[in-house]
């Protein structure tokens, strides 16, 4: 699945999601907003619900017209606004939560993507998939249409806030693995302490 292109035009993410482009622009709050207006998103808040499109296209002009360092900054926003459940308490149980987070923070005509009653998840924005693969390493494949950067960002991020004093993280892209950068449909990422 190509970045920056929704799989369907009825998905929808939350206001609280969009924000984090707000938050990772910091000091271009003002741009950011101008943004997303541009894109349809006007006077974002929490509880509103976008277009993924839109918000997919903000996500473009700003890979195009500010740089991916930014996206990874505002990729790094979302674990650190978002309200973690209990049993997440280390890097393995936050890595393997990011993929229900984001089927959580998304919609496809008016349904949750995640319904935490029945555990049962829609498909349709694709997936962060975990491996744990050795004691100290764990293996992230980001299919979704949000940019790279944007994904390394959220997986660095919420591997930081839940790591163990001491532990130094390395989140690095598998260069021998496909790449959205690149035109492929997914990014890998190994994410090592």
């Amino acid at each position: 699945m190509a970045q920056f292109t929704a799989l369907s035009p009825d998905v929808e993410v939350n206001g609280q999601t969009v924000l984090s482009i707000v938050a990772g622009m910091d000091t271009f709050r003002e741009i950011a907003l101008e943004i997303l207006e541009s894109k349809g998103i006007s006077s974002p808040k929490e509880n509103d619900w976008f277009l993924q499109q839109s918000w997919l296209d903000a996500f473009r002009e700003i890979a195009d017209n500010v740089g991916e360092y930014t996206l990874m900054e505002i990729g790094r926003q979302i674990p650190e606004n978002a309200d973690w459940p209990p049993q997440v308490n280390s890097i393995e149980t936050a890595l393997s939560s990011i993929d229900i987070a984001y089927h959580m923070n998304h919609r496809i005509k008016g349904r949750l993507m995640f319904d935490p009653q029945n555990g049962s998840m829609l498909e349709g924005i694709g997936h962060y998939a975990y491996k744990h693969d050795s004691e100290r390493r764990i293996t992230m494949i980001c299919d979704n249409p949000y940019p790279s950067d944007f994904d390394k960002g959220i997986i660095e991020s919420a591997a930081n806030k839940f790591k163990t004093k001491g532990d130094r993280i390395r989140v690095t892209a598998d260069t021998d693995s496909p790449s959205r950068k690149k035109g492929a449909d997914s990014c890998t990422y190994i994410i090592t302490w």
